[in-house]
């Protein structure tokens, strides 16, 4: 059975934490095969809460609770601060956790970095996931043969597939516009790709960034008049604002398209994406398999290809645009 051991909520400005004691008993070294009754602690850095993230951490535990394993959490929340992530990360190290999960790659990249400058951590689990490029975020040498002590799940997202999307929707588009953090490496990795898919497509890509959730309103203004629809990659900061960015959409008839489903009922008119929860299942196996003895080391990254499209018919409505029958006939979920 999962317990939730502690939630922590970092803010900026301090680390606070509300401690609740649901789990019991310590734990054993975190690479031995689990004893009957033995109950593991895992440490989770989220890089900020929404949808998807949160997805992620639900899924995960309900696989290891499946799977048979007692679970004691600490789940810390760097509020999409990456100071606060790292802040956590050092944390981290003095719970002296069974297993680390990194949920997005701000807090993985906190979580790598921390440990390089902390032996006693070295022979610790790093989990990730929700984690766009693994190999250009510093986290992993090889996909295949991810070396020390660190490996995960993978969200990279087909843009081609989402660019084909959104073009069938809107065959007459002639400039899109995009909104992300560009702080954060797995934005400019998707912005790249979407980047180069525009350009075979001979279409303009309009760019806003923020450095905060805050920003995603005025920034989303900025793209009225410059885009003729917006899509939003699978970025943390903007997708913890997404109401905002759906509002200005809304007010302006401006075409909303998300990366992932959970944005969906919160205000765009598809997604092409995959479910978070199971890809938090996915990282939750693998933990499993380490739990039994597997090296993360050894341990390839996976990625998740199983891709679902899903509506929001009244967003649709609200900005103006009208679902081919093709589109909604593939759709494995509408929002009447």
């Amino acid at each position: 059975m999962n317990r939730i051991l502690v939630l922590t909520r970092a803010l900026p400005w301090a680390l606070t934490c509300c401690v609740v004691f649901l789990g019991f008993g310590l734990v054993s070294p975190a690479m031995a095969e689990q004893a009957p009754g033995q109950t593991r602690a895992i440490s989770v850095n989220q890089f900020v809460e929404h949808p998807a993230l949160d997805s992620v951490l639900r899924g995960f535990q309900e696989q290891l609770r499946e799977e048979g394993f007692q679970v004691e959490y600490r789940v810390h929340n760097a509020q999409a601060n990456m100071a606060t992530a790292n802040l956590i990360a050092r944390q981290i190290v003095g719970e002296r956790p069974d297993l680390v999960l990194a949920i997005a790659t701000p807090s993985a990249q906190a979580m790598a970095q921390t440990v390089k400058m902390n032996p006693s951590m070295q022979r610790t689990p790093i989990l990730f996931s929700a984690v766009t490029d693994p190999l250009g975020a510093g986290l992993v040498k090889d996909l295949q043969h991810p070396g020390e002590n660190i490996t995960g799940t993978s969200d990279l997202t087909p843009m081609d597939q989402h660019l084909a999307l959104i073009r069938e929707i809107h065959p007459e588009l002639t400039s899109l516009g995009v909104i992300y953090n560009s702080g954060e490496a797995n934005s400019r990795a998707l912005v790249n790709l979407l980047r180069a898919e525009t350009d075979k497509a001979g279409i303009t890509l309009e760019e806003a960034t923020v450095a905060r959730s805050s920003d995603v309103f005025q920034s989303a203004r900025s793209l009225v008049g410059r885009a003729q629809a917006v899509y939003v990659p699978t970025d943390n900061t903007v997708v913890s604002a997404f109401e905002a960015l759906a509002k200005v959409c809304q007010d302006n008839k401006l075409p909303l398209y998300a990366a992932d489903v959970d944005s969906v009922p919160r205000g765009a008119v598809a997604a092409l994406g995959f479910d978070y929860f199971e890809h938090g299942r996915q990282a939750g196996a693998m933990a499993a398999r380490i739990f039994r003895g597997a090296e993360p080391a050894t341990t390839p990254v996976e990625t998740q290809q199983d891709l679902k499209l899903h509506i929001n018919l009244p967003a649709a409505r609200a900005m103006g645009v009208t679902i081919p029958q093709a589109v909604l006939d593939r759709a494995v979920k509408i929002i009447e």
